[in-house]
């Protein structure tokens, strides 16, 4: 019995080629990271004292209540409920009129002791509903099932997560709230994030690289676009319901760079949703068709990103629609019209915002789709002179 070893010359020359691609996707990846970093140290925050908006007044204190009993409002006065305090002793509790017809007995609630208010019957003023615990159990549940659905990526995605929202908080928004360049911030943020969460929930290969690669060329075109679009459409991030307040406590804060930051931000998990998903898909398809050639990976590819692209522009555009959906409404009964209301205020700045994010999503689609055709095409061998591509060393035992 011999052993013959087929392909070997055949391995010999995939070696280089697949080293080839990684060299040079590491030798884009590695200089944006090099990048990214240096930036993120020269716009970091440096000031220690950072402003603060004062919402307590001196001397009140707050506290959670138990609702007990309503009574119909017939007069100002008259606009209290009775609750139970935790030492179980009842007390009156001053609600705003359109709390009162939601309010029930049994339900947990947050004042605030004011003792100049006692003149107007009680010194207990409602602040708002106790919420902690129905969302901590929410958020409880949805870790649990993405665990267990996802197992250990998706606990790692988890973990990035938490790492991202540590990015936003200990930079994006210091260096927002003294001034820094809001296209730099953002894209640094941005990048952080993506580095972090893309090779943590889905591992250090190749084909994260090229995912990350397309988001990358996605979050360069929203930025430009973002930064073009401000512009030329006059959004000063004035309209919003708290930019007087942002304005007013943090002056050096330019609320145009806010929303600037905040239109690349926006479509930053979709774009790597988008992205990934291309890049498995090509791989799929070259482990259905390994002698497929390029052009058709990236056809049967943008096939597949075609309807990513149809389904995901709905994704971002009723994702915008239900978080102003109050503003949608009274815009719906106003004696303006659709062109007016769509180009006024706040409701631009949503329409730009959902325009800016469909758009670098368009773009990462074909620029990802290309990218992982090629480079799963590099990565799995040359082509052979037959049009097929080089067969990894396979031992085969024979007589």
């Amino acid at each position: 019995m011999t052993t013959h070893v087929h392909g070997s010359g055949s391995a010999a020359a995939t070696r280089p080629v697949r080293r080839r691609a990684r060299v040079i996707v590491a030798a884009v990846l590695v200089p944006a990271l090099l990048a990214t970093l240096v930036a993120a140290y020269l716009l970091r925050p440096t000031k220690a004292d950072r402003p603060v908006m004062q919402t307590t007044a001196p001397g009140m204190t707050f506290h959670q209540v138990t609702v007990e009993r309503v009574r119909p409002a017939s007069t100002e006065a008259d606009q209290q409920v009775r609750a139970s305090m935790s030492d179980g002793s009842d007390v009156g509790v001053l609600v705003p009129p359109e709390y009162l017809p939601v309010l029930a007995p049994g339900d947990r609630v947050r004042v605030a002791y004011v003792a100049e208010a006692a003149a107007e019957g009680t010194p207990y003023l409602f602040v708002d509903y106790v919420r902690g615990p129905p969302l901590g159990w929410l958020a409880a549940a949805f870790g649990v099932l993405v665990v267990a659905v996802a197992r250990w990526r998706g606990m790692a995605a988890l973990i990035g997560l938490g790492l991202s929202l540590v990015v936003v908080g200990g930079f994006t928004l210091p260096a927002l709230l003294e001034g820094r360049p809001a296209l730099p911030v953002a894209l640094v943020t941005s990048s952080l994030i993506m580095f972090v969460v893309l090779y943590l929930a889905h591992g250090f290969t190749t084909r994260t690289s090229t995912a990350l690669l397309g988001t990358l060329v996605g979050l360069a075109a929203t930025a430009g676009i973002a930064a073009w679009a401000s512009g030329a459409a006059h959004l000063t991030g004035l309209s919003g319901e708290y930019a007087l307040d942002v304005q007013s406590y943090a002056p050096a804060a330019d609320l145009r760079a806010v929303l600037l930051c905040g239109m690349v931000l926006a479509g930053l998990g979709v774009l790597n949703d988008v992205t990934i998903t291309q890049a498995s898909a090509v791989w799929e398809l070259h482990a259905a068709s390994p002698h497929a050639s390029w052009r058709e990976l990236f056809d049967r590819g943008m096939r597949i990103g075609r309807d990513h692209i149809a389904s995901t522009v709905y994704t971002i555009v009723f994702a915008y629609l239900g978080a102003s959906l109050p503003l949608v409404l009274l815009l719906s009964i106003s004696d303006r019209s659709v062109l007016d209301s769509l180009t006024s205020g706040e409701i631009a700045e949503e329409v730009a915002r959902t325009l800016v994010g469909s758009i670098g999503l368009v773009l990462a689609i074909p620029v990802t789709t290309a990218l992982g055709a090629w480079v799963v095409r590099s990565s799995s061998g040359a082509p052979t002179s037959s049009g097929a591509p080089a067969a990894e060393p396979v031992g085969v035992a024979t007589t």
